[in-house]
């Protein structure tokens, strides 16, 4: 796969997410996540959206996270209400620029020690800010909302986890 596929299946992957993330939510309302919490619909999709976007800067940079999140904003307004929508798109970006401030710095230490913290940090920002202004109960749901974030997250960084110590075994078995 060349580096020209990689960039357009993050962007592609990462717009999905938002997109459907404000679906679901539009669509479902608060569904069970485990451990007796409820969170909004859309928040496996969002913790999702917050891993891709570590991808989309990785292929991309910066600016293309930007231009990612205004075109799953606007693509957002379109499929669902309008005020979730909006809460999302706000929230997305200030949640978004935090993380890249945090993933930026620490990507040079590796992969895994940049996207937890980064998302750590976007996922508590992306919850506070989208919870208050869809005029929902902030509070109350962030304990809900950061156990399906984080079902979003573990399960990818466990899968790359994977992989790369499979790629060491061959590696080291082929040497």
């Amino acid at each position: 796969m060349t580096a020209l596929h990689r960039a357009v299946l993050a962007i592609i992957g990462y717009v999905t997410a938002l997109v459907a993330a404000n679906w679901a939510t539009s669509h479902y309302g608060l569904i069970p996540v485990g451990f007796g919490q409820t969170a909004t619909a859309g928040t496996v999709a969002a913790g999702g959206a917050l891993m891709m976007r570590n991808v989309v800067q990785d292929q991309l940079g910066r600016y293309a996270v930007v231009i990612a999140v205004l075109l799953g904003s606007l693509l957002s307004a379109l499929t669902s209400v309008p005020a979730v929508a909006l809460a999302s798109g706000c929230a997305v970006l200030i949640s978004e620029l935090a993380d890249t401030a945090v993933y930026t710095p620490l990507r040079k230490r590796g992969w895994v020690r940049a996207v937890i913290p980064a998302t750590l940090l976007g996922a508590v920002l992306d919850t506070v800010v989208f919870l208050h202004l869809a005029g929902l109960p902030v509070w109350p749901q962030v304990p809900g909302q950061l156990v399906g974030k984080a079902w979003a997250v573990a399960l990818p960084v466990t899968v790359v986890l994977a992989v790369r110590a499979v790629r060491a075994q061959r590696l080291a078995r082929a040497a």
